[in-house]
């Protein structure tokens, strides 16, 4: 759980929570009161999308792109719009936000 307001607005974020009894790493995306949540790990290789643990590169267009193929994928759906693993997507993770705070479904 994390609060929402903790959460920068528009920009991802990095969080380490337990998913299905795993410990891993999550990317948050938070647009207003929407939260998404991926598994910070690239469909192409495998590996952490972030380039220093919690830094994510940017697009000009916002977009996110994989530090280490340059994968890119917006941040709607988390599918990969350009590189090596087009039309995949990120692994989502279900989120709901209940009075302010971000819950992992």
């Amino acid at each position: 759980m994390v609060a929402l307001e903790a959460l920068p607005d528009g920009v991802p974020f990095a969080l380490d929570a337990e998913v299905d009894g795993v410990a891993e790493s999550l990317i948050l995306h938070r647009s207003g009161d929407r939260v998404r949540a991926w598994l910070n790990i690239c469909p192409h290789a495998g590996r952490r999308l972030d380039w220093a643990p919690g830094r994510f590169l940017l697009s000009k267009a916002g977009q996110l792109v994989c530090a280490a193929h340059g994968a890119t994928f917006e941040l709607d759906a988390g599918e990969c719009v350009a590189g090596p693993c087009r039309g995949q997507s990120l692994r989502a993770v279900p989120v709901v936000v209940i009075d302010g705070t971000v819950r992992f479904a």
